[in-house]
């Protein structure tokens, strides 16, 4: 009976991390998961080069080791001040599709009205191509009726 109430309270607890803030935030938030990934592989970096034998003097003189824990600090504190301002919250877009669709419009109206080519163009495209023709009569002409001589 004991082992239940033990699980019990293990799958309460378990339940209550999950719906913590910051647990949430955390699964939700790809940028604060990086920064914390980013933190553990430099630190982790720092921590090998360090235990490769170098020894605590790596701190002092390795570079790399000052490179990696300075990186491994700056990720954590950009992790920690995104979880301190809480959660980024986006404004919803706004569309104006109508706003555009006017404005195209008006800009399309402009433009026929101003360039007599795009005129030409357009109504080639909606109506075919003009045809140019000669008319040549079939007729002849006929001769003055007084006879000029």
């Amino acid at each position: 009976m004991a082992a239940r109430g033990k699980q019990a309270k293990k799958a309460a607890g378990s339940a209550a991390a999950t719906t913590t803030p910051w647990v949430q935030r955390f699964v939700e938030d790809d940028e604060l998961r990086d920064n914390f990934r980013v933190a553990f592989e430099a630190a982790k970096d720092a921590f090998d080069r360090v235990s490769e034998g170098k020894g605590p003097r790596a701190l002092v003189e390795d570079k790399k080791v000052q490179k990696d824990l300075k990186q491994a600090a700056d990720a954590l504190k950009e992790a920690g001040s995104s979880l301190k301002d809480g959660p980024t919250k986006r404004k919803p877009r706004r569309r104006h599709l109508g706003r555009r669709l006017i404005l195209l419009i008006v800009g399309a109206g402009i433009a026929l009205a101003v360039s007599e080519d795009l005129r030409t163009k357009l109504l080639d495209a909606l109506f075919g191509k003009e045809e140019e023709f000669e008319y040549s009569s079939t007729t002849t002409p006929s001769s003055p009726a007084g006879g000029a001589v």
